[in-house]
């Protein structure tokens, strides 16, 4: 087994650009993405008001996560993350599944944020086809991402800065109406009305865990870019404290105004509820700024996917799980040939958007979450390998400490593995362990016959 330097070292070459600041710009912007503008939907359909539980229990679950991540990050800042340190800490083939499962999720993830895009843009050209706003935003993004890292970092510092000063107004907006503008048609009794807080049971708020962790997707880029940090250390610790309190108190102020404003009953999945909220309080213009600002969302979560996907690809590469070729940087140190490949999203996006337009986001979801549930898993039990060898080896104290271990990490192991199974029990997301499973599958008998024919070195 490759120690770590050795697998540090195979992943040279990116140029280390990124600001801390940056880094937290790219957490945000893929989280605040589709997961909160569209997704939300969802998991208000599910859970009705109790959403709001939904969300928090993601959010605990999120924060463990982030926890193990930033001590493992901080001793280890590598592109590889927790790929690597499962490779490291567990077995190459724990390494092998964990980025492979992950780059499929993203891969996927990207061509749904896509696919919403296309949404969006159906609420200004109604008669468009999907597709064409697909393919032409696609263009454009992948253009960006082949550019640099620091073009790619300052487009998306931009980005998630329009989100958060959109949502900051969304928050203040709405709480002027909840509580400033005594329409009798707005308020806290919606919380009550149509069924009661738990009109779905508590079955309903469980299953609506399962979005609110797909929505919390990609806070774990943070430790992906660290391998393209300034001052990894110092950015990738300050990233990990701030980025989970920002995102949860965006997610759970919104959602508290949103049900306080829209019946939950009535919050569709054909256009976003934060553009029904405007529609509701009848602000002029004010739906076409937000449905803006969610197309700007959809984008910028869609960049920062692209970016993570195309870094895992590229440290597959590097470790001789992928071709080499994959692993080429070009002169700016971008891995454009692993971008390149990394846009397997967006093909099954335009397919699913000529083929079944209505039913595309909901099916790239589901099969999308696997690879990242398995992903959120398995950095919960390589943080268990990694403690026990990093006190076995007798290594120097850790800079950065995950509280309450071993008994928090054990916990946001098996709610993780609780939300993952609960997706074979629901209508919408039944197709998530069946293609996850086989898939996984798949990779570890091709895993077993690459290294039996072929025993690639590692570079």
């Amino acid at each position: 087994m490759a120690t770590f330097e050795e697998i540090q070292q195979r992943e040279t070459g990116l140029q280390q650009h990124l600001s801390g600041a940056q880094i937290v710009m790219i957490a945000i912007g893929g989280a605040i993405g589709t997961g909160l503008f569209m997704g939300s939907a969802f998991a208000i359909g599910f859970a009705g008001p109790s959403v709001l539980l939904s969300y928090a229990i993601g959010a605990l679950i999120a924060l463990l996560l982030m926890g193990c991540l930033a001590e493992m990050t901080v001793a280890h800042p590598t592109s590889g993350s927790f790929g690597a340190y499962a490779e490291h800490y567990i077995a190459p083939w724990a390494g092998f599944l964990v980025r492979y499962a992950y780059w499929a999720a993203v891969v996927l993830a990207v061509g749904m944020e896509v696919t919403a895009v296309g949404l969006y843009m159906g609420y200004w050209f109604p008669d468009s086809p999907r597709w064409l706003w697909v393919a032409v935003f696609s263009a454009a993004l992948v253009a960006v991402n082949a550019s640099s890292v620091k073009a790619f970092g300052q487009v998306e510092y931009v980005f998630s800065m329009i989100k958060i000063v959109a949502i900051v107004a969304f928050i203040l907006i709405g709480a002027y109406v909840v509580f400033g503008a005594q329409r009798p048609d707005i308020g806290f009794h919606h919380y009550t009305a149509q069924g009661g807080f738990f009109p779905n049971g508590l079955w309903g708020t469980w299953v609506g865990v399962i979005v609110a962790i797909f929505s919390y997707l990609s806070l774990e880029a943070i430790a992906v870019a660290a391998g393209e940090a300034q001052d990894p250390q110092k950015a990738i610790t300050s990233a990990f404290r701030t980025t989970v309190l920002r995102l949860v108190l965006f997610y759970l102020l919104t959602l508290a105004l949103m049900l306080a404003i829209v019946p939950w009953h009535a919050a569709g999945t054909d256009k976003s509820p934060f553009v029904q909220v405007m529609e509701i309080i009848g602000i002029p213009g004010a739906a076409h700024v937000l449905n803006f600002v969610v197309l700007v969302a959809a984008l910028s979560a869609m960049n920062s996917q692209l970016y993570v996907t195309s870094r895992m690809m590229f440290s597959l590469s590097r470790g001789g799980y992928a071709p080499q070729a994959l692993g080429h940087l070009n002169a700016r140190g971008v891995p454009t040939r692993a971008i390149a490949v990394s846009c397997a999203g967006i093909g099954v996006a335009m397919v699913l958007n000529v083929w079944q337009p209505e039913k595309s986001l909901v099916w790239m979801m589901s099969i999308a979450m696997f690879g990242a549930m398995f992903t959120w898993f398995m950095v919960f039990v390589t943080h268990l390998f990694f403690r026990a060898r990093w006190k076995a080896e007798g290594s120097a104290p850790l800079a950065f400490r995950m509280w309450g271990f071993p008994v928090l990490t054990l916990l946001g192991a098996a709610l993780m593995l609780g939300v993952l199974v609960t997706t074979y029990f629901t209508e919408e997301f039944h197709l998530t362990l069946l293609t996850g499973v086989p898939f996984l599958g798949v990779l570890l008998l091709v895993y077993a016959v690459w290294f039996r024919r072929r025993l690639l070195p590692v570079r």
